[in-house]
C-alpha cells in the first residue's frame, strides 16, 4: 500500500510496534529445554494483550500464532513439540493485524552456547538487513536493495535464498510490490513511491540458495542445499528522507 493519511500511518506504527515487542520478548524468553509451542504461546499472548491477531492464522489458517524455524528449517516452521536445544539456530517470524492493518518482522537467534560460525552468520544477517534498509528511499529503484545485499553477501562469501522475497504489506499481509528481490535481479525495474509500505527481509546463508518444501507438513521450508540460514526483517515506509522503520519495539 501507499500511505495516504496520518491515520493510516499511525495504525501501521501501532501494529508494527506490537510485532516488534512480540519478537523482542520472544527472543529474550528463548532458552534450551522449551518447546517451540511454548515460545509461540508467549508471542500469542503479547499480540492478544495488545488487541492484535496473528496474521498467518488470520490470512492462511496457519497452525500457530508465529512461524518458528529451527536449524535446517529456513522458514514457516510450525510451533509444536520440538524441544529447543543448546546450540540451535532459531528463526522467529511475527506478523499480525490490528484495525485492518498489518505488520511483519523477524529475526534469528543462536541458542547458547553459540558456535562461532553461527554467531558470525547472525551478526552478518543483521548487517545485510541494514545494508538493504539504507537503500530505501522514495524515488529510488527497488533493485538497489537486492544489489547492495548481493554485493555484501559476495564479499563475505555467503549465499542468498533466491525464492523467498520481500513484499508489500499494509492492508494485507502480502500485496504489491510483490516478489521484491533481496538479491541482484536484473528484471527489477520498479521505483519506490513516496509512502510505499513493504518489508526488507534477506535470507543470508552458509551455502543454500533455495527454500524447498519438505515432507513433514505443508508449511515448513528447508534450505537447499542444507545449510544454516538466517533471516532478519523489518516493515518500512519509503520516504524522501529514507526508510521509516515501523517494526521497532520502542
Amino acid at each position: 500500500m501507499v500511505i495516504s493519511s496520518d491515520d493510516e500511518l499511525q495504525k501501521l506504527k501501532d501494529i508494527g510496534r506490537i510485532c516488534g515487542v512480540a519478537l523482542k520478548q520472544m527472543g529474550e524468553a528463548l532458552e534450551p529445554g522449551m518447546t517451540t509451542a511454548e515460545l509461540d504461546a508467549i508471542g500469542r499472548k503479547i499480540l492478544e494483550d495488545n488487541g492484535a491477531q496473528s496474521a498467518p492464522e488470520f490470512c492462511y489458517k496457519f497452525p500457530g500464532a508465529t512461524c518458528i524455524s529451527v536449524n535446517e528449517e529456513v522458514a514457516h516452521g510450525i510451533p509444536g513439540a520440538r524441544v529447543i536445544q543448546p546450540g540451535d539456530l532459531v528463526n522467529i517470524d511475527v506478523s499480525a493485524v490490528k484495525d485492518g492493518f498489518f505488520g511483519d518482522t523477524g529475526a534469528s537467534y543462536g541458542v547458547p552456547p553459540v558456535a562461532k560460525r553461527t554467531e558470525r552468520l547472525c551478526r552478518d544477517g543483521k548487517r545485510a538487513l541494514f545494508i538493504g534498509l539504507q537503500q530505501v528511499k522514495a524515488g529510488a529503484p527497488l533493485a538497489n536493495i537486492g544489489n547492495a545485499i548481493g554485493r555484501f553477501a559476495n564479499r563475505n562469501r555467503y549465499t542468498l535464498i533466491r525464492n523467498l522475497a520481500s513484499h508489500g504489506v499494509g492492508r494485507s499481509l502480502h500485496e504489491e510490490p510483490s516478489e521484491l528481490s533481496t538479491w541482484p535481479d536484473r528484471s527489477e525495474r520498479r521505483v519506490a513511491e513516496d509512502g510505499l509500505v513493504f518489508t526488507v527481509e534477506p535470507f543470508l546463508s552458509l551455502g543454500a540458495e533455495w527454500a524447498d518444501d519438505g515432507e513433514a507438513d505443508e508449511w515448513t521450508l528447508y534450505s537447499d542445499p542444507r545449510a544454516l540460514t538466517v533471516q532478519y526483517e523489518h516493515t518500512v515506509v519509503a520516504t524522501k528522507n529514507g526508510p521509516l522503520i515501523l517494526t521497532l519495539p520502542d
